[in-house]
Parts: C-alpha cells; structure tokens; sequence
C-alpha cells in the first residue's frame, strides 16, 4: 500500500516546537513521519496524507475488522477453499 512505500525519512521534533507550528509539521508529514519527543523521547508520530487514497490506505492498514477478513481469506486459499481467478473471469 502507498504508506510504506513513501515513509522513507523520519524526522524528530520536540512537543514543544511542534506545538508553535502544527501546520507546518503537517505539511512536512506529508512527505514522511515526524516523531514528537517529549523531554527527548519519542512520545507520538505525526502522519500526513497527500492524498484521499493514501488516507483511504492508511485506515484500511488499521482497521482490525479488515484486517481479520485478509486473514480469514489467506487461510481459505490456503486450505483449498479458493477460486481461481481464470475461473471468475470465465476463461478456465
């Protein structure tokens, strides 16, 4: 997914100056995640977007229920239970 493809730098910045200048930070997040410290440890990761389908991937990457249900499908294939995909398309 688009997340870790582009999350190459990571960048520290304290509470403190992330506070003085939030949308700034947001905008740099953009291009990679900022880890706030908090009396110089790592406290929190700022993440930024630069798209709708990088949001959209990002909540997929977090969402439980989805996550379960790439599990469930994995472990079907696994066991046989699966479809090829010539099949769905009528050419087998």
């Amino acid at each position: 997914m688009a997340s870790s493809i582009r999350r190459t730098r990571v960048r520290k910045v304290p509470l403190s100056e992330m506070k003085d200048d939030l949308s700034r930070f947001l905008r740099e997040a953009e291009k990679g995640e900022i880890v706030i410290t908090r009396h110089g440890k790592p406290a929190g990761v700022l993440i930024g977007f630069e798209s709708d389908d990088e949001w959209f991937d990002y909540l997929l990457e977090n969402d439980p229920r989805f996550l379960q249900r790439v599990d469930n499908a994995r472990r079907s294939i696994r066991a046989g239970r699966g479809i090829k995909l010539e099949k769905v398309r009528g050419l087998a």
